[in-house]
């Protein structure tokens, strides 16, 4: 029996990290793995002005699994990452699966996994998220530099991110391994192995059969056709973009709706507190100071564009974070998801859909054209056209995407395989 690390967000954090962290502890438990979850207590710098934890679900999706969880990192506390260190080492585990999301995590992922390294007779592996950051800083080439140049063996989701990683490191000999075994660690020291996998479809997020779709669209205030845009509102995700686009549709019909589900990332905290004013005035600060981008999206505000173009009474807006136990409903009663991104890297709401077999439209960036046959399994907008985009919203009602093509392309994405290539038993 293999013993195995998971290093990430526990199911106390909210999105698609702490979602994917407790799923891939599931899978490889149910390969007869002794899976333990070691993670953050505090994710990041504590100037963030952002609640980060799961305040709304009743209950986590770790719960029966035989995996434990261990709470233990804070990002601003340079003892918890020895402690995080001899933790793992005390566990003796055979491999250490680092989920890799952002640079800024940099700093103390790199220190516990340079230290393991040394200390721990394991393989290291960091389970690539992105690479390329969304939002760039001039820190971010320095921690990314740092934290990646440590683990044994790396895994992507897609073979833009596996290009991604041999730019940031041109020096570096990179093996692929895809569908096939690799080999260990210890015999290819010279070289780093990357495991070409992909984003498994959630499985914690199932559909209730019992649930009435009609009367939860009326509820909801829903018309005939329902576009869903789901998730966590960020600029990168392009809510601007699918609000314009669906204007353009909404003044040629009568029968659609838009459906926005997701809480606005920027604004957690208590606006009026002064804790939250001081985190704010540090946090930009410090934001001006290192990042290459000027746009502070503190102050992105898509929901205002529902009324400046007057499509009020076709747009419902469920602006909050959703309880685990709400999640289906939305997928469910909803026709289309809707990813138009200006970037994207393997993208959780898009492999939510998957099991809800609901087809996606998305624009053609990041991993989308390797996973979005366009026009059969689902169809691409080109990146930062509106009309192309309101043309792919028009080309799904006059041709809908069967969901059998769907689910098809869901088998293709299972938990079970992708824990299996981690522990090598393809």
């Amino acid at each position: 029996m293999k013993k195995i690390v998971i290093f990430g967000p526990g199911p106390q954090f909210k999105g698609g990290i702490a979602n994917y962290t407790s799923s891939l502890g599931k899978a490889l438990s149910k390969l007869g793995a002794e899976v333990y979850v070691v993670s953050w207590i505090q994710q990041y710098p504590a100037i963030i002005p952002r609640d980060f934890i799961d305040r709304s679900s009743q209950k986590n999706f770790l719960e029966g699994a035989p995996v434990k969880v261990y709470y233990v990192t804070n990002y601003n506390n340079p003892v918890s990452w020895i402690k995080t260190v001899n933790l793992i080492k005390d566990l003796k585990p055979d491999i250490v699966v680092f989920q890799w999301a952002i640079s800024i995590q940099g700093l103390p992922m790199g220190y516990i996994a340079k230290k393991l390294k040394k200390e721990c007779n394991c393989e290291l592996i960091f389970d690539l998220h992105v690479v390329a950051q969304k939002e760039r800083s001039i820190i971010d080439s320095i921690f990314l530099r740092y934290a990646l140049s440590k683990p044994h063996t790396f895994i992507v989701h897609s073979l833009k991110t596996f290009e991604e990683l041999k730019e940031v490191f041109p020096k570096q000999r990179f093996i692929l391994c895809e569908n096939r075994k690799r080999e260990d660690y210890n015999a290819v020291k010279e070289a780093k192995q990357v495991i070409k996998l992909y984003h498994p479809v959630y499985d914690m997020f199932t559909p209730n059969m019992s649930i009435d779709r009609e009367k939860v669209r009326k509820e909801l205030g829903l018309r005939k056709y329902v576009f869903l845009f789901f998730g966590f509102i960020r600029k990168y995700k392009g809510l601007h973009n699918v609000i314009r686009a669906f204007a353009k549709l909404a003044k040629e019909r009568d029968d659609v709706s838009l459906l926005i589900v997701g809480e606005s990332f920027w604004q957690t905290l208590d606006e009026k507190k002064l804790s939250t004013k001081i985190k704010k005035a540090v946090f930009n600060f410090f934001k001006r100071l290192l990042t290459k981008e000027t746009e502070d999206e503190s102050n992105y505000r898509p929901l205002d564009l529902i009324d400046e173009l007057g499509i009020r009474d076709k747009v419902v807006v469920v602006n909050k974070y959703v309880p685990n136990e709400e999640v289906h409903k939305y997928f469910q009663v909803a026709d289309c998801n809707v990813l138009f991104y200006e970037v994207a890297t393997p993208s959780g709401v898009e492999s939510m859909a998957y099991n809800f077999k609901l087809p996606t439209i998305a624009t053609a960036v990041g991993h989308f054209p390797e996973t979005i046959k366009d026009g059969y399994n689902g169809y691409l907008a080109e990146p930062n056209n509106i009309d192309s985009m309101y043309e792919t919203m028009k080309a799904f009602l006059n041709n809908p995407i069967p969901r059998g093509r769907i689910e098809e392309q869901a088998k293709k994405l299972s938990w079970e395989n992708y824990a299996k290539a981690i522990i090598n038993e393809l």
